[in-house]
């Protein structure tokens, strides 16, 4: 290895490293953050954004990249990756990325309070000037004339809001007749079996479940936060979910969710961490991760027959009387809800076209941000039959925007398509899978998902990689079929 790609990898590990020092500050801001320490947290982030700024922007690296001509697959990989971070970073000035860290950590307590509130106009202003600074941001990369498309490929490289689009429109057609059939059904699943389930027990299963899959408490926890979220990579992954006690599925999915992503940080290669090798190859993938723990797996019925037993011990008393068809049921409820992070999977999704269509609004000046929450709430009627009567259970519900996180949101619909293409091609590769479930063994999932997906880094973009495993192009078809398959025998029996 030469002196030269060795000094490469110094500078990028430090740019890791003082992202790793924002994402704790970050953390510790939604987890243990005094109430009234919000300012000088949020001068702390603008002060780290800088630091990480300059040390991505740092001049040495552009000559570094000029003077390196990569001797293999892995270099080649790491080179180019670095170059294109690094193209963008130096376009951004310092002052540009102190604000915007300032501003999204004000933003953030700013939606906390107005969501307890249940006041959008509170909250207004801020989201008016996150929208301001994606823009100005968007025009500095030279995006000027596509800032939304410049949002989406921030987190998943590659992808428009045309080719989403395309990909959506297919998706809704195929799941409205199936949401529609299965809301015209006389089944119905009873979550009010879920009663009283105290906090402490909950967090002990979810403990139990999180580590049987794969989960290194070692390298990693999980504590409270208003939104469940995972931060970190490598030695050091955080993790949040919250409880109800009368709703202890929310605690549970939250976890798995999460630690679907923390699987995939722990699952990347140490050595190579703060390098492009070590790194995830975009949002969508890495909402296939957490989605596939969350769904395909965990609302399983051989995942059940293992883990229901273990449920019944910790809640004897508050699972009495209740059967294993009426739990496995309720598990799958499908059943339209205002609530995002509440909803099952049938439904999911259309809370997403809803997050994307105001997106695609509210970037080209069609809709203003005074007029989201009619706008919101409209849309919620058509998509899902349902008018949220409060802002906090609509516009105010997601935490993204507080960051100013747009072009997010469609990541979780990418991440459901990707995971059932993933796991429909991994129960040919690795048959018997359910055999392995019943027994708690989830190694050979995780074995798999390591090898062709964590281990890549940012070897490929999310399409490139989901042709390479599963030889096909990105398509909705499998997620549809995936659902078809999981929840007609429930409802449509």
């Amino acid at each position: 290895m030469s002196g030269s790609y060795e000094r490469l990898l110094e500078k990028l590990k430090r740019v890791h490293h003082l992202g790793t020092v924002a994402g704790l500050l970050g953390w510790d801001e939604q987890v243990h953050l005094p109430p009234d320490s919000a300012d000088q947290r949020a001068e702390q982030l603008a002060l780290i954004a800088e630091l990480q700024h300059a040390a991505a922007a740092d001049p040495e690296i552009g000559r570094l990249l000029d003077s390196l001509t990569p001797i293999d697959a892995a270099q080649e990989v790491v080179i180019r990756e670095a170059r294109r971070d690094y193209e963008r970073v130096v376009k951004l000035p310092s002052e540009f990325v102190a604000e915007k860290a300032r501003h999204s950590s004000a933003a953030y307590h700013a939606w906390a309070a107005a969501k307890e509130a249940d006041d959008f106009t509170a909250f207004a202003p801020h989201l008016e000037k996150h929208l301001a600074l994606a823009h100005r941001e968007a025009a500095y990369l030279g995006w000027g004339d596509r800032p939304y498309d410049y949002a989406i490929d921030k987190h998943d490289p590659g992808l428009t809001a045309a080719r989403l689009t395309e990909l959506f429109d297919e998706l809704q057609a195929g799941l409205v007749p199936l949401v529609r059939a299965i809301a015209a059904s006389p089944v119905r699943a009873n979550p009010g079996i879920f009663r009283a389930f105290p906090v402490d027990a909950q967090r002990e299963f979810l403990h139990e479940v999180t580590a049987r899959m794969g989960f290194d408490y070692r390298r990693g926890r999980i504590d409270v936060s208003l939104h469940p979220f995972c931060e970190g990579a490598g030695a050091d992954v955080r993790m949040t979910t919250r409880f109800d006690v009368d709703n202890p599925l929310d605690s549970l999915f939250s976890a798995i969710h999460e630690t679907g992503h923390g699987l995939y940080e722990q699952g990347m290669p140490l050595a190579a961490q703060g390098t492009p090798l070590g790194q995830n190859a975009g949002m969508g993938v890495h909402e296939s991760q957490s989605r596939m723990w969350e769904n395909q797996v965990s609302r399983s019925r051989s995942f059940w027959n293992h883990f229901e037993p273990r449920l019944r011990a910790r809640f004897p008393a508050q699972l009495a009387g209740v059967g294993s068809d009426a739990l496995y049921l309720a598990v799958n409820q499908v059943a339209p809800t205002l609530i995002r992070v509440d909803s099952d999977e049938v439904y999911y999704n259309l809370h997403i076209l809803l997050r994307f269509a105001l997106e695609r609004r509210l970037f080209s000046g069609e809709l203003t941000v005074a007029d989201l929450p009619a706008a919101w709430n409209a849309l919620s009627q058509e998509l899902l039959g349902l008018t949220p009567t409060s802002d906090r259970t609509g516009v105010l519900q997601d935490v993204h925007w507080s960051g100013g996180a747009f072009g997010y949101f469609p990541s979780y619909c990418l991440g459901n398509m990707i995971a059932s293409q993933l796991w429909f091609t991994v129960r040919e590769a690795c048959a018997g899978l359910d055999a392995d479930f019943e027994r708690g063994d989830f190694s050979r999932l995780l074995a798999w998902l390591r090898a062709e997906i964590h281990q890549q880094g940012r070897r490929y973009g999310a399409l490139e990689l989901v042709r390479r495993v599963t030889g096909e192009e990105l398509t909705p078809k499998y997620l549809l079929r995936y659902l078809e398959e999981r929840y007609a025998p429930l409802y449509l029996r």
